[in-house]
């Protein structure tokens, strides 16, 4: 029983180191932009505007458009991903003292980082101006 104890206790110490919060807001902002971008994804929905079902009225999608959204959708998410592993890969050399290794991980890290926002960005931008 003294063990649900100590892993109770462990997670509140973890929760006071700021490495835990920075990854949680790392994956607060991916998942927001996500959010958005299904949200606007929703409007497109051929089966979801002839059920009348969005609220906003989109024009209608080519094929070109859908497989590249799609494409997008994918890189966002190995992205977000690389971001995340990127910083932990930077937190664990920093515990190291390998500092050469540190400083490239937190580069790739905050690079990939960039992309993601960059492509959740994009896709937000051509959302907002194919719908009304």
């Amino acid at each position: 029983m003294n063990w649900i104890i100590d892993d109770i206790y462990s997670a509140i110490m973890q929760l006071k180191r700021w490495q835990t919060w920075l990854v949680i807001g790392l994956i607060g902002i991916f998942a927001g932009l996500a959010y958005l971008l299904v949200s606007f994804a929703f409007r497109t929905d051929d089966i979801l505007i002839y059920l009348h079902r969005t609220a906003g009225a989109c024009r209608e999608l080519t094929n070109g458009t859908i497989i590249a959204m799609f494409c997008g959708m994918i890189f966002f998410l190995f992205t977000a991903l690389l971001t995340l592993g990127e910083f932990q890969r930077y937190f664990q050399f920093k515990q190291q003292a390998a500092h050469h290794q540190t400083r490239q991980a937190l580069t790739w890290g905050i690079g990939w980082g960039i992309t993601a926002v960059s492509i959740a960005v994009g896709a937000l931008l051509f959302f907002s101006s194919y719908c009304r």
